[in-house]
């Protein structure tokens, strides 16, 4: 389905750059543990990305090599692109990036030096161990949104059994995580997932 061309003022892109500096405070375990808010607010809330942008954008900048970050950046040349001309495609790509990484890379910059200095306090200590819990919820949600965009033959039952494992597998053995990425290929490949 082809989104509609958008007409965004200003205050639109306002909006967009605050809410994605927003997310970028929220990203504790990467900018993939803030998918699930991102899709609400740019797919059913304010409609300016269709289903199939969001997930391409992401599938996409997964597979393309470099940092994984890059689906924001797919995000925002669909929310440009989507007004009809790339030069505000080259906008939302500056606006999303600008947006998702200035806030925490300020943040953690000044956190690592802090915490570094004052690694033993049990503070800090506490703050990492209590982190963990929150960043494997966010990534659970994350790959929920994902299973849950997709439509077809897709059956959802093979996402979680390979899921879970490819998580027992890696809790269990040595096994380098490049060969489980091959075996989802390859399972892809042949149409079982």
């Amino acid at each position: 389905m082809q989104t509609p061309v958008l007409i965004l003022s200003w205050v639109d892109w306002l909006q967009f750059f605050l809410h994605f500096m927003l997310l970028s405070l929220l990203s504790v375990g990467g900018a993939v543990s803030t998918l699930p808010d991102m899709h609400r607010y740019l797919v059913a809330q304010q409609q300016w990305m269709s289903d199939a942008q969001f997930n391409a954008s992401v599938a996409i900048a997964q597979a393309a090599p470099g940092p994984n970050v890059l689906f924001v950046a797919l995000m925002g040349w669909h929310v440009g692109a989507n007004t009809g001309s790339w030069w505000a495609g080259l906008f939302g790509v500056m606006i999303a990036m600008l947006g998702i990484i200035l806030p925490s890379a300020t943040l953690t910059f000044s956190f690592a030096n802090w915490s570094h200095r004052n690694r033993d306090l049990i503070l800090v200590r506490s703050f990492k161990l209590g982190m963990a819990p929150i960043v494997i919820g966010l990534l659970i949600a994350t790959g929920w949104i994902m299973v849950s965009g997709q439509s077809g033959n897709f059956r959802p039952w093979t996402s979680y059994l390979a899921t879970a494992l490819s998580a027992m597998i890696v809790w269990r053995t040595q096994l380098h995580l490049l060969w489980l990425l091959a075996a989802g290929a390859l399972a892809g490949w042949f149409g079982l997932m």
